[in-house]
């Protein structure tokens, strides 16, 4: 098993990206609270491989994506996290570029009960791929901006991004 990284400089901050097995299994801020579970397991092979492939398309097109000219990824995902989890995961895929939920709705969408949208709070929370599985179009009922593991003021340059108006 083979384990790749690189650090992305970008508007929000370095991202590190981590590929195992011929897919992306990780982008996180720096710091991010939960960088810390993959820095001392992630090595460099030195050679080129499946891994550093997905890494190579992954920092071209998050490139792409800070530039404007990117409005969905095409990345072979492997995000690690329980079944919930997962579910949660792939449905915040299907949030448009430039669009919001609540974490109510995605709960909704999910088929959860009412009052499930804290749950879903948790698992987006937990995203291991920050960005390319996009937890930052998830809000509040009322619209507000809340929590964030990369922190709200790169929550917010990553909604004005896709809606045109961030500020390069």
């Amino acid at each position: 098993m083979s384990i790749s990284w690189s650090v992305l400089p970008s508007p929000v901050g370095d991202l590190l990206l981590i590929a195992e097995s011929g897919a992306l299994t990780g982008l996180f801020f720096s710091p991010h609270k939960a960088s810390h579970r993959h820095w001392d397991e992630v090595r460099f092979s030195g050679t080129e491989n499946d891994d550093e492939i997905v890494i190579a398309a992954a920092r071209s097109q998050l490139n792409e994506y800070f530039a404007g000219s990117l409005t969905a990824f095409d990345l072979p995902l492997r995000p690690t996290g329980t079944v919930f989890q997962l579910g949660v995961w792939e449905r915040l895929r299907h949030i448009g570029y430039g669009r919001t939920a609540s974490y109510g709705a995605v709960a909704a969408q999910l088929g959860l009960v009412p009052g499930a949208s804290r749950a879903v709070g948790l698992a987006n929370g937990a995203n291991p791929i920050s960005i390319i599985v996009p937890c930052h179009r998830v809000i509040g009922a009322n619209g507000s901006l809340t929590g964030y593991g990369g922190g709200l003021e790169r929550k917010r340059y990553l909604l004005d991004l896709e809606q045109g108006s961030a500020l390069f």
